[in-house]
């Protein structure tokens, strides 16, 4: 079997799995809120509710297509593309294990393996914010217009601390790519000997997902839902869409990065993988449905005031003990 095929197979089992888990993230999410808020939560459709997101797929699939007059009609459509797409691209880079043989074939557990795998990652998801940004600018609405531009304002505040996290993992790995930075957490994770960078990292993915408290090109009590109030059906789902599987991709970086990728105690690499990354996807939802938002100036004063200071000095620090050590 050639290398093409056997990367276009993996490719389209990848975006197939990563479709599945974005929808029934969203009843996942639903079930923890109402569980955390004392509700019932979803339990109609089907047995536990487990068909409620198949429901909601029809749903948004029959929608009537509409489009708001004055919108830019081909930035318009392609917002939500863009979103999705540098939403996707992440997973041709994450390895969820080292290798599995097929006969004779021997499969990597990636799609590909790039010798600068984490300056990939971070060039593509600082394209995510162009679906945001444009997505409100083609719409011809203010609301809109302000959400997308509180995207960028907010990408720009937190894409360096995040950037200064992943340089102490770089230091400690003394690599860019994304399995040997796993092979170098073989015998401890980073997040024991690097929590500070884990913890900016962490933090800096809310804002890299739009979650809350950190939803504010979203905030639907001050712009009627921001950079998407204008789209629907399909396209709006392209959105939610976007935004779960960026939930899955931080989720698997920080995984990657900084605990120990596929490697646990016992030797069953992929569910190690998928655990680790549960986990961190339940947090998420956890947060959401326990934190109130931050205000626009808060998100600004905890970027520049707090993270990037303790980011750097914790890149200085990094870097001292690594060279020492070496």
């Amino acid at each position: 079997m050639s290398e093409t095929i056997v990367i276009l197979i993996k490719g389209i089992i990848v975006v197939s799995i990563l479709m599945g888990a974005a929808a029934y993230m969203t009843l996942m999410e639903r079930v923890v809120m109402a569980r955390v808020q004392l509700r019932v939560g979803p339990n109609r459709v089907g047995p536990l509710g487990l068909f409620q997101p198949i429901a909601d797929g029809i749903k948004l699939l029959t929608k009537e297509r509409f489009q708001p007059m004055g919108v830019e009609a081909f930035t318009y459509w392609l917002a939500p593309a863009i979103s999705v797409f540098t939403a996707l691209f992440a997973f041709v880079l994450i390895p969820i294990g080292d290798t599995i043989q097929i006969g004779d074939t021997i499969i990597p557990l990636r799609i590909a393996d790039v010798n600068a795998g984490i300056l990939l990652l971070l060039a593509i998801s600082s394209l995510a914010v162009y679906g945001v940004v444009l997505g409100g600018w083609s719409s011809n609405n203010r609301y809109s217009m302000i959400g997308g531009l509180r995207g960028t304002a907010q990408m720009i505040s937190y894409e360096i601390p995040m950037g200064l996290s992943l340089l102490t993992v770089i230091l400690q790995a003394g690599t860019l790519s994304l399995p040997s930075i796993v092979e170098a957490q073989k015998d401890h994770w980073f997040i024991w000997t690097n929590p500070i960078g884990f913890i900016i990292y962490f933090i800096t993915a809310f804002a890299e997902t739009n979650r809350a408290p950190f939803d504010l090109p979203e905030a639907e009590h001050e712009l009627t839902a921001g950079y998407h109030t204008e789209y629907g059906g399909m396209k709006f789902a392209m959105y939610f869409l976007a935004e779960y599987v960026n939930i899955l991709a931080v989720s698997g970086i920080a995984t990657t990065l900084f605990l120990g990728g596929w490697y646990g105690p016992w030797d069953i690499p992929i569910v190690w993988f998928l655990l680790k990354v549960f986990v961190l996807v339940f947090i998420f939802m956890w947060v959401r449905a326990t934190m109130a938002r931050f205000r626009y100036e808060q998100l600004m004063s905890i970027g520049w005031k707090v993270l990037l200071p303790i980011a750097t000095l914790n890149l200085i620090i990094t870097a001292y003990f690594t060279l020492v050590t070496r």
